[in-house]
């Protein structure tokens, strides 16, 4: 996998802290498009054949990552955090978290956990919500906290330590949900043949997906998509059990054909499941429990054509997770295969089969 993928899960980024994530995204749109387009969140996008007579269609990932931000400041120095994005509190206890200063520096520190020696009464139940946890710092005081360069509302992430497995063929990391995504938008971008294009083309990358699909809301409404590829992390049950429809990791990429906020349009399965058998890319069906960035666009406007392209990941919203690179080859072929097929004759097709 290229470089930007690393940089990209390496950087920090929560809900509405972005900016340093979508820094790196412009620097490689800016070379990569005939035309870069925010909206007034910060989401980000580059434009290619923008001059052809078709549909215009928007690959999106999303920048944001879950994690925490500073609530408070104790007098004796410990930081109490606000959590951002569905993280259980459970995956916290005794992990590594950095605070992001202005300048993007980290002030590194540990979650608290109790050693069994003060635990009493048999508790063993430490934390039931984040306001449960203390963030240590190293710091002596407020005042010490302060001088450190601690603020009310600075963003707080996982400490990263991305390796390879032994067999290198998978990939540990934080923010795999959803800096994948946000890297596979410029993948396409450098790798898709512009002549096999019968349409306009964005791909880029949204803000705070994590606490309600905000800027898909709005990007989706500067761009106008006839057509929108929403390319997520999908979390993977198998190493706890076997289903049909929650996703294994290398057995290629995710139809996601239910989720609560967005059903995936019978056309658009359709025209999923003919490329990929076409093209034999592997797939697998997922029934989620959350949504992603379609939901959103789905209802944009008098409603757009949406789906998602998932890439299978173990331990999403936690300290780390895992992927596959046979999965991340999946979801390439597929989005650069779906692309060589959608002009406006597709779009109507697939509109007709609902």
């Amino acid at each position: 996998m290229k470089k930007y993928y690393k940089d990209l899960v390496n950087l920090p980024g929560i809900s509405g802290q972005e900016k340093f994530v979508r820094n790196y995204m412009r620097s490689h749109l800016e070379k990569l498009s005939e035309e870069v387009v925010e909206d007034n969140l910060g989401s980000i996008f580059g434009g290619i054949n923008l001059d052809y007579d078709g549909p215009t269609v928007m690959i999106a990932g999303h920048m944001d990552e879950v994690g925490a931000m500073v609530k408070e400041i104790t007098k004796n120095g410990l930081i109490k955090l606000l959590s951002i994005g569905g993280i259980n509190p459970v995956v916290a206890i005794s992990q590594n978290m950095n605070v992001v200063i202005d300048d993007g520096t980290f002030v590194p520190g540990v979650i608290g956990a109790k050693p069994p020696h003060l635990l009493r009464d048999g508790k063993t139940a430490q934390v039931s919500s984040f306001d449960d946890f203390f963030l240590d710092i190293g710091a002596d005081n407020y005042e010490h906290a302060k001088e450190l360069g601690i603020r009310i509302g600075q963003q707080v992430v996982f400490e990263n330590v991305y390796k390879e497995s032994k067999d290198g063929k998978k990939i540990f990391s934080k923010a795999w949900d959803n800096r994948f995504g946000s890297a596979m938008a410029i993948d396409i971008l450098e790798s898709v043949n512009k002549s096999d294009l019968k349409c306009r083309l964005f791909a880029g990358a949204n803000v705070q997906e994590e606490v309600g699909l905000r800027g898909a809301t709005t990007s989706s409404f500067k761009i106008k998509p006839d057509l929108f590829i929403a390319v997520d992390c999908s979390p993977c049950s198998d190493t706890f059990e076997q289903s049909e429809v929650s996703g294994n990791l290398g057995a290629g990429f995710m139809v996601r054909f239910y989720d609560p906020r967005a059903l995936l349009h019978q056309g658009m399965k359709k025209f999923i499941e003919e490329v990929a058998e076409k093209n034999n890319i592997k797939h697998q069906y997922y029934n989620s429990l959350g949504g992603t960035d379609a939901a959103a666009v789905q209802l944009s406007r008098e409603g757009v054509l949406v789906c998602t392209i998932g890439m299978p990941s173990r331990y999403i919203h936690s300290t780390t997770s895992m992927i596959h690179k046979d999965d991340y080859e999946a979801v390439k072929a597929q989005i650069l295969a779906m692309l060589k097929e959608i002009d406006y004759n597709k779009i109507k097709e697939i509109k007709k089969n609902v």
